[in-house]
């Protein structure tokens, strides 16, 4: 049997970049022609023009808070969906009142790919825990599954005690769900004295996966891998055996930008995750997840030739409210725009003698270094876009960290 999925994982680099682009295009003119949200957001845009990544990067970012507010707007779905019982077999609540739908096919969420790597095959019994209620965790699982011919019990959360002797009467191999949970049912079954030992493999999702809950884990005789997927674009990234990062799903486009912009990173640089989906149904176009992550170079030893990123590295939501303004990581870039001389910023918010103090801190090309009176230039910019008064510290090339963070708030919480 194959160790990968399909084909379609061991590409050669520029095929799958073609292909993909191939896809996207179509799936530019199927959202332009038919959904209302995008006709209007791609009224300018020629979708057989969108060859490349600069030209994807052109393109409108889609953000969840324009799709709550297009939802509350003209529900139920702001347009970015029809809601039809012919092609949307269910719609699911998510946090921030919002509602995704899920698409026709029976593994709409392409989650599949994520098992298989972990090692789930036809005819495996799993042990879904992830909730069946209001939000669609537990059907992008089961979907999954059956696209691989495995057998599901739908165990949802919570009742870690009859969990436990569900599994000990049905003895599924694979464990479905977070990896805290997993760790609470096997606790639970050495507390009940109750053997689990069929169960070998899992694939989590929803939180972080410490590397020292992981060994955890296998020391119980449970091997997990990671999968980072969301309710609105379904699988973005998975692990495989080799453990190195996590290898991009074969149809997403992935982008990482600077936060609060559509504005790409340099290369290994921390920025937000942005994805577009390539199938019809309910197309997003470089939807904005609000995570953190860099890519990582090179192909993963596994022999899956996708690109990897690091996985979740923090959220790109740093707004901050300073002095009774809000200031946005979309106005540092404003204000990076406005300097060529700029390389990258960060926006610095102390407490000091219990009054707000923001520092401007960035840095410079080797050129800039040498200019007068350039932090007098970028101090009026501050004000003029953020309203605020701030301090500037320059640096050269290299010297700020690599973290994504465009605004780090350093104010005690108390």
């Amino acid at each position: 049997m194959s160790e990968y999925y399909d084909a379609l994982e061991t590409r050669d680099v520029a095929q799958r970049e073609a292909e993909q682009f191939e896809l996207l295009r179509e799936q530019l003119r199927y959202a332009k022609r038919e959904v209302p949200a995008y006709t209007a957001l791609l009224g300018e845009v020629n979708p057989d023009a969108v060859k490349t990544r600069d030209a994807l990067a052109k393109l409108p970012v889609t953000r969840k808070s324009e799709l709550a507010q297009a939802q509350a707007d003209s529900p139920p779905l702001g347009g970015y969906c029809a809601l039809s019982g012919h092609t949307l077999p269910r719609v699911f609540s998510s946090p921030g009142g919002i509602f995704e739908p899920q698409g026709a096919g029976g593994d709409f969420w392409r989650i599949a790919r994520a098992l298989y790597a972990a090692g789930c095959r036809e005819g495996d019994l799993l042990h879904n825990t992830f909730s069946y209620h209001f939000t669609p965790a537990g059907f992008m699982l089961e979907g999954a599954a059956h696209a691989l011919g495995c057998t599901v019990f739908p165990a949802g959360t919570g009742q870690s005690e009859l969990q436990v002797r569900a599994m000990a009467h049905l003895r599924p191999r694979a464990y479905v769900g977070t990896p805290s949970f997993l760790k609470i049912l096997l606790d639970k079954a050495d507390e009940m004295d109750v053997s689990l030992s069929p169960l070998a493999i899992g694939l989590v999702s929803g939180e972080a996966l410490p590397t020292s809950l992981r060994e955890e884990l296998a020391t119980k005789g449970v091997d997990v891998l990671q999968a980072y997927a969301t309710a609105d674009v379904g699988l973005i990234g998975y692990e495989s055996p080799a453990r190195e990062g996590l290898i991009l799903d074969e149809q997403v486009l992935v982008e990482i930008v600077r936060p609060g912009t559509g504005d790409p990173v340099s290369p290994g640089e921390v920025g937000e995750v942005l994805v577009t989906t390539l199938q019809p149904g309910y197309p997003l176009i470089r939807f904005a997840t609000g995570d953190l992550s860099a890519f990582m170079d090179g192909a993963s030893a596994c022999g899956r030739t996708n690109q990897r990123v690091k996985g979740w590295m923090g959220r790109a939501d740093q707004t901050a409210k300073v002095r009774g303004m809000f200031v946005h990581p979309s106005q540092v870039a404003q204000v990076v725009s406005r300097h060529q001389e700029i390389t990258r910023a960060r926006l610095v918010i102390e407490r000091v003698d219990n009054a707000d103090k923001m520092t401007f801190r960035c840095e410079l090309t080797g050129v800039a270094e040498r200019s007068p009176g350039l932090a007098q230039e970028f101090a009026a910019s501050i004000r003029e876009v953020c309203k605020l008064r701030g301090e500037v510290e320059l640096f050269a090339q290299g010297a700020l960290p690599n973290d994504g963070k465009v605004i780090d708030d350093l104010r005690p919480l108390d």
